[in-house]
């Protein structure tokens, strides 16, 4: 699979084809690899749940757009937050494990995220 200007478009148009404003290609080599690997197209207005990741950290990178990673407490207060906008040289960030976090999406933007175990599978929660 190649990732050109072409492809990310068309993922950026099922993205605003989808209610969630959002869509996600798999890009693990079969159903039985225990990772998560995808690239994720997120518009303005998406909603992602505050969430974590108990076992494992999470490494975004920002392929295009412009968003905020933010981090938060056990009791939903933020805490942080990083930009990512590769047109300002901000590329990616590592999410360590166990922390709170979400997006805020403010271009339609696609970012590269991996970690260890499936979501919903390695014991991610929502807050």
């Amino acid at each position: 699979m190649e990732f050109t200007g072409d492809f990310i478009e068309r993922l950026l148009e099922e993205a605003a084809a989808s209610p969630r404003l959002r869509t996600n290609v798999d890009l693990r080599n079969s159903g039985s690899d225990s990772s998560q690997r995808m690239l994720n197209a997120l518009l303005p207005g998406t909603r992602v749940d505050i969430h974590r990741h108990p076992v494992s950290s999470e490494s975004v990178i920002c392929v295009c757009g412009r968003l905020d990673e933010i981090f938060y407490d056990d009791k939903g207060n933020e805490t942080g937050r990083i930009s990512l906008s590769p047109a300002d040289g901000r590329y990616g960030c590592q999410v360590p494990a166990g922390v709170w976090h979400t997006v805020e999406v403010f271009e339609p933007s696609v970012i590269f995220e991996s970690k260890d175990g499936r979501y919903g599978e390695d014991g991610s929660e929502r807050l």
